[in-house]
């Protein structure tokens, strides 16, 4: 039984979507306005690339989640699942900016090095590189043109999602009980994307037997 779920009038839903961004930014902008003021305490460049990674996580946790409160809870908000997937793009793409720009001064040997050296650096930056061709192909256009090859492309959200854990997990020596929470969301939602295939493939041999089970009568 599907669970009461907020539904707005179609003639609203393209606004609400607007609304999502501005929302979902609104984060990022009270940061921003906190580390100019010099209020983000005494590490100000850590204390913000870390909320932007923390937000960045949340918006991803979020996309992961549509298709399975759809499926679960009767929840279709399958319209706001591509703003979510951006949002996230935009929180890691400012993440890893600040991580360039005010942490790393620009220095290109200095980032290869921590790459090499630091495993969740290394996660991040491959969870960066796959998100970007998920991004660039979040449109109807990228859509009608690889047709089936986009749903195969952008099941590498997994993946993504996968790299976005082990580096939040391997961010800090200790796991705290956000860290938990985060990281077991995130395998919820890739063990119920890969059980899903299965639950379907099952659904459809049960409807099968009652049909054959009905014409036998």
């Amino acid at each position: 039984m599907a669970l009461p779920s907020l539904s707005l009038p179609k003639r609203w839903h393209s606004a609400s979507v607007w609304l999502l961004y501005v929302v979902g930014l609104a984060p990022a902008a009270w940061y921003f306005y906190l580390g100019a003021t010099n209020q983000l305490g005494a590490d100000p460049v850590k204390t913000f690339e870390l909320f932007l990674g923390l937000w960045a996580l949340r918006f991803l946790i979020l996309t992961l989640a549509v298709s399975p409160a759809r499926d679960l809870l009767g929840w279709n908000y399958l319209r706001y699942r591509r703003a979510l997937g951006l949002l996230c793009f935009y929180y890691v793409v400012m993440h890893f900016a600040v991580y360039m720009v005010l942490d790393q001064a620009l220095d290109i040997a200095a980032v290869v090095d921590d790459v090499m050296k630091r495993p969740f650096i290394m996660f991040g930056m491959a969870g960066l590189v796959l998100l970007v061709p998920l991004a660039v192909t979040s449109n109807n256009l990228s859509i009608r043109k690889l047709g089936s090859k986009w749903n195969w492309l952008h099941k590498l959200i997994y993946i993504i999602a996968a790299c976005g854990a082990v580096h939040f997990a391997l961010s800090t020596k200790i796991l705290d009980l956000e860290q938990y929470i985060y990281v077991g969301l995130i395998i919820l939602m890739i063990l119920y994307r890969s059980y899903r295939p299965i639950a379907r493939s099952r659904k459809r041999a049960a409807q099968g037997r009652q049909r054959g089970a009905a014409a036998a009568v």
